[in-house]
């Protein structure tokens, strides 16, 4: 039955009061704090039910909330540990002939993930004595447990209760009536995957993330409920009606008929906030029951959204003869929805700019339950300018929720799966259904949770089925976010928006065939083409995964249960391999191209008219699955120090400038064209804005600058700004440029290259013998004193030492190990840009655009047996080998000098702007007195690195 009748109106002064006995319970205490020691026992044989241990004290002692492995309990790591998780590629660590010292007693170290200190899968026992409080007596009595991992079972005394085994929610038992005075509380919790399969890789259950741990954590605790008590709360929002339809669950566990009054409160969540009227509603209870009520939220109600994250609180009593109860629940007033391909806040267009959290807590190894920890995350979110989080198979305690409620983050949470063989018939199948309704009953009315799916990358035979059932399914259950399929498929006709890898620069198995790296540079294209076949919104799923060297420097700071033996190896074999001093120059040169291919990405999608959004995997490390360091951040959300946040931010933030460039590099005869445009998706439109730009040389001196004419922005992208055309021909010789193009406080840029259409002729050139084989008669100019320029075909290096490195453009996708070698296989390149050889070549030390060519049309080269070689141009390798690898180095040979470039600076050179550029300023260089090598190679070595 519903209540939907006229609120009453109750006088200003008892306003107050309702809201001052909300607050705490009138003289009684109503909850017991079980935090702190437990007895405990590890129940490995799973006896421990057979045997009674509930009526049994344990004989071993741990503190909760927390893990075992935070209490030291369980089993040390050996190769003989049973991981929860797959390990694809990273099961040759178990025969590698290289990682057999690894595989020792006392110096096991995995590479696929970081290690727990200790590691148990099994039953475990948690017992302690309470007190029931004599005000407690014939009260109903409630045992909270946040968050177990996973399935609990609970005995008081010699009662058994039951089982639960939700990963996304508390576990409450209801106790019934307890005597007053002691009482034992035993808990077996295990985290064995048993029935309920979620997936060996499902971030709510993998040591590749949070560890399959197993322990309480968060709020454990006893509270007293009245006999007449008030359930289970959902508020839904009417923004155009400006009401909240309350939908409470009332419990009656007298058995008989009671009648009560209901009282509603609304205040601003907000210091000196609004308080809202009162609404009184008398009910009849025969047993338990719904009851629905509309409030009304004034007139003028505070919108919620990322720009205002106004909240409100509700305040409920319910009072009767069997006592007096009070809840409090926090919501927001918004509408999340879509219009055509595009989600809307308040009819608002939004964009989803979004990173996954996969379970990542190095130190407890399981998610914070504080508010203030989820704070600290989503302000460093928000700091890089994304509004997103989705969080990948698992769902986070109420905390995230709240953070992300106060500072205006998206939560697109997952009902803790990713699986195979959905819909097959398995218990998971029903589980998830439960799994999902528990999350909405958790957490529902917090307005920042706008999405919701079963979890990630579903397959199967029957999947689709399943997945139609399950969207219909919560969609007519609980309006107030949208769902999907799973995070990344399957397409359905009911799904709300489509979470798809599609629009990415860089897909699995693409290896050099995707866009990034077979297509010369340019910032054109978009993903329109997904986009204008979908009719949905549509939300690119992992964008990015996109690889840095590590940084070891932060291995301190893995004081907790999870410690980084995969950093370690990587480490020992870079030590090994005599390049340990270079492992800063390698973080932050790979760093610098991780980078600029995310930005890449990011702008692709913001280019892209009608695209709902993006989630990017990720801004902070993954540590697992192979060890995938695909953050910009390490896995405790710190800079790496080789991009700020409002550099970042720049491209990725609410209101972006973007220019469309056929090319990244222009002959000084040529006109640099870029059509300008923007995508704004701040709180307001823009009124009459003057859209600037400026090229600027590297010392930041202005090469030329302009206006475009004065327009106003709406909120949108695909907002066309002008074009902007500029004569290149004054420069003379290569330069670097940066466009920048700035809409008010917002700013983006590009690199440019320009090289002179007709070159200064070099002096002595003739005296430089340029080559593409190490023929005999090479050979010989070089041992008589000639020097050779030798620059290789793409293919002629043996495999030996390095033909069988896939190297391209980007950087590492993912990880070599968990792809099983899918290429690239290199992280850019490592360079002094000041050596001469680079004179007439600007660049940085890292990889940039100017780069694609000579990355396209090489092999790298292994000089790992040459090591007195100090390459000019140094290739950064997979850590997983650790390689000496090099485009470019320089010796005598004989009497001669040679530069070996494992560049081809031949093969239709002229069409190869780049390469024509970098073949000059070798031949400068080599032409000039500053060449002259200091380290001598034997023919035999040279002859050794080719396969002819």
């Amino acid at each position: 039955m519903k209540f939907l009748k006229t609120i009453k109106v109750i006088s200003i002064c008892v306003l107050v009061p309702m809201l001052n006995a909300c607050a705490g319970v009138s003289g009684e205490q109503m909850s017991i704090d079980l935090s702190g020691y437990w007895d405990f026992k590890i129940d490995s044989l799973d006896v421990g039910e057979q045997e009674k241990w509930f009526s049994k004290k344990l004989d071993d002692v741990v503190k909760l909330p927390s893990s075992m492995a935070e209490n030291g309990k369980g089993d040390d790591i050996t190769v003989n540990t049973h991981w929860t998780g797959n390990m694809w590629n990273d099961s040759l660590w178990y025969k590698d002939p290289e990682m057999e010292k690894y595989r020792k007693e006392g110096n096991v170290k995995v590479p696929f993930w970081l290690t727990p200190v200790k590691d148990y899968k099994g039953a475990a026992w948690y017992q302690k004595t309470v007190v029931i409080p004599q005000a407690w007596k014939n009260k109903t009595i409630n045992l909270h447990l946040e968050r177990v991992h996973w399935e609990s079972t609970v005995w008081v005394d010699n009662k058994k209760l039951g089982m639960q085994n939700s990963l996304a929610t508390a576990h409450n038992y209801n106790l019934g009536k307890l005597s007053v005075g002691e009482h034992t509380v035993s808990i077996r919790v295990d985290n064995r995957i048993k029935d309920i399969n979620v997936g060996l890789d499902a971030h709510s259950i993998s040591d590749n993330t949070q560890t399959n741990w197993n322990g309480i954590v968060g709020d454990i605790s006893l509270s007293a409920l009245p006999k007449l008590s008030i359930g289970n709360i959902k508020l839904y929002p009417n923004v155009s009606d400006k009401t909240v339809r309350v939908v409470v669950q009332i419990e009656n566990g007298t058995g008989k008929t009671q009648m009560a009054e209901l009282s509603l409160q609304a205040k601003e969540k907000s210091e000196n906030g609004q308080t809202l009227e009162i609404v009184k509603e008398s009910i009849q209870i025969d047993d338990s029951k719904v009851v629905e009520l509309e409030y009304s939220m004034g007139n003028a109600p505070k919108l919620w959204d990322e720009f205002n994250p106004n909240l409100y609180d509700m305040y409920l009593s319910l009072n009767s003869e069997k006592g007096l109860e009070k809840k409090m629940e926090t919501f927001g007033m918004r509408e999340f929805k879509t219009d055509g391909t595009v989600f809307t806040i308040n009819d608002r267009p939004i964009y989803l700019r979004g990173t996954l959290e996969c379970a990542i807590f190095p130190l407890t190894g399981y998610p914070p339950t504080d508010v203030d920890s989820w704070k600290r995350i989503m302000k460093i979110i928000k700091a890089h300018g994304l509004n997103h989080i989705r969080f990948h198979s698992w769902c986070p305690p109420k905390a995230a929720f709240q953070a992300a409620d106060e500072m205006g983050i998206y939560i697109q949470a997952e009902a803790s799966a990713w699986r195979a063989g959905l819909g097959d018939g398995e218990p998971v199948d029903a589980w998830l259904y439960k799994e999902g309704e528990d999350i909405i009953n958790a957490y529902g009315n917090h307005p920042s949770f706008v999405l919701m799916t079963y979890g990630n990358e579903p397959s199967g035979k029957n999947h689709k089925q399943y997945l139609t059932k399950y969207v219909d399914h919560f969609k007519a259950l609980d309006n107030r976010r949208l769902y999907t399929s799973g995070a990344g498929y399957p397409y359905l006709e009911n799904m709300d928006y489509y979470n798809h890898r599609g629009p990415r620069i860089q897909g699995w198995n693409e290896n050099l065939e995707s866009i990034i790296n077979a297509k010369p540079p340019q910032t054109e294209f978009d993903w329109s083409k997904f986009i204008d076949k979908t009719p949905m919104p549509y939300v690119s799923h992992e964008m990015g995964q996109w690889c840095v060297y590590p940084n070891f420097k932060e291995m301190s700071k893995y004081t907790g249960v999870l410690k980084p033996r995969n950093f370690e190896i990587f480490k020992e074999s870079l030590e090994e391999n005599g390049m340990l001093k270079l492992a800063d120059s390698f973080l932050l040169a790979s760093g610098k191209l991780q980078t600029l291919c995310y930005k890449a990405d990011i702008e692709a999608g913001l280019r892209t008219k009608g695209m709902a959004g993006y989630q990017l995997l990720d801004l902070h490390d993954f540590p697992g699955q192979g060890t995938a360091l695909v953050g910009i951040l390490d896995a405790f959300w710190d800079e790496k120090g080789y991009v700020s946040p409002d550099e970042f931010k720049s491209f990725s933030g609410n209101t972006v400038p973007l220019a469309r460039l056929e090319k990244r590099t222009f002959k000084n005869s040529e006109t640099l064209t870029a059509k300008i445009e923007i995508a704004h998706f701040s709180e307001n439109p823009m009124q009459q804005v003057v859209p600037k730009w400026q090229l600027t040389h590297t010392d930041g001196s202005v090469f030329s600058e302009g206006e475009l004419d004065k327009t106003d922005i709406p909120i949108g992208n695909g907002i066309q700004l002008g074009t902007i055309n500029q004569s290149l021909s004054s420069i003379s010789i290569a330069k670097k440029l940066t466009l920048t193009v700035s809409v008010e406080d917002f700013k983006n840029s590009w690199d440019v290259w320009v090289y002179p259409n007709q070159k200064e002729a070099i002096e002595n050139e003739a005296s430089i013998k340029i080559v593409n084989k190490l023929d005999a008669k090479t050979i010989s100019y070089l041992q008589n004193g000639g020097n050779v320029l030798l620059n290789i075909t793409k293919g002629d290096i043996s495999p030996n030492y390095g033909g069988n490195i896939g190297i391209g453009f980007s950087s590492i996708f993912w990880n070599t190990s968990w792809t099983k070698e899918q290429k690239p296989h290199t992280l850019g390149i490592l360079c002094n840009p000041s050596h001469p050889a680079l004179a007439h070549f600007p660049t940085e030390y890292h990889s940039n655009w100017q780069w694609w060519d000579a990355m396209s049309h090489s092999n790298a080269i292994i000089f790992d047996e040459i090591p007195e070689i100090t390459p000019i141009i140094r290739v950064i390798d997979d850590w997983f080998k650790n390689r000496k690898t090099t485009l470019l180095f320089e010796c005598k040979v004989g009497k001669g000098k040679l530069i070996f470039s494992a560049i081809d600076l031949h093969t239709n050179l002229r069409n190869r702007l780049e390469a024509q550029q970098l073949l000059y300023s070798l031949k400068h260089y080599m032409a000039s007195e500053a060449f002259s090598p200091k380290t001598t190679i034997e023919i035999s070595q040279l002859k050794r690195l080719l396969k002819y």
